[in-house]
């Protein structure tokens, strides 16, 4: 997988998280996706598969496109 690419996912992904005002606690508590897992995504050391994609959007509220938006990014 592209570096960038997963620099600017992670970015996002805080991003939005943040702007929502969700803390990672009570999104891993929603999500069942383990910490360890969203530590990684959320500093692009791996990669996610579309299931937890989809598992994402729906606790951020999001479509999953939005994700991978990465235009309102400021670099």
């Amino acid at each position: 997988m592209d570096k960038d690419f997963l620099q600017k996912f992670a970015k996002n992904l805080k991003f939005i998280r943040k702007s929502k005002k969700i803390k990672q606690d009570d999104f891993l508590a929603v999500s069942g996706i383990s910490r360890s897992t969203i530590a990684m995504v959320e500093t692009a050391r791996t990669d996610i598969t579309l299931s937890k994609l989809k598992i994402i959007a729906d606790v951020l509220g999001v479509e999953p496109k939005e994700l991978l938006d990465f235009d309102k990014l400021q670099d």
